[in-house]
């Protein structure tokens, strides 16, 4: 494994069931916002590299498998590993923790795409930065 980063995230209202549980997919978007941030604190600027390259991501193939429930109000962390660097897509893990305690596990595949959403290389400096040490 790679690069790695955590970010917080604070269970809404507007993420759970009526019993207060965290809804299914709102665990995707919480993956979303790690990998986004992830990114971010390699320095890449997806709206840049999308305007100068036309290069973009799109999610390839991902798993799911939930070990506990999370709850209203619940402080969790997402933590987004690169677990495999390849030509034209990053494989992360991310687990969702409560506590340091998992409670979702995912694995991601983001395939990166030119503008007429046809695989494209990565780009160099970023598959550098994906291979170097966590962000800070």
């Amino acid at each position: 494994m790679t690069a790695a980063a955590a970010l917080p995230v604070r269970v809404y209202y507007e993420d759970t069931d009526a019993g207060g549980i965290v809804y299914h997919a709102a665990y995707l978007k919480y993956a979303e916002r790690g990998r986004t941030e992830f990114l971010r604190a390699l320095g890449v600027d997806q709206s840049k590299l999308r305007a100068e390259t036309g290069i973009g991501f799109v999610v390839a193939g991902l798993t799911i498998d939930y070990l506990q429930p999370a709850f209203l109000d619940d402080l969790l962390t997402v933590q987004s590993i690169v677990a495999r660097v390849r030509r034209v897509s990053l494989d992360f893990l991310q687990i969702v923790e409560r506590g340091g305690v998992p409670i979702a596990r995912l694995t991601v595949r983001v395939a990166c795409i030119d503008a007429a959403g046809k695989p494209a290389r990565l780009p160099d400096a970023m598959r550098a930065a994906t291979m170097a040490s966590p962000p800070s």
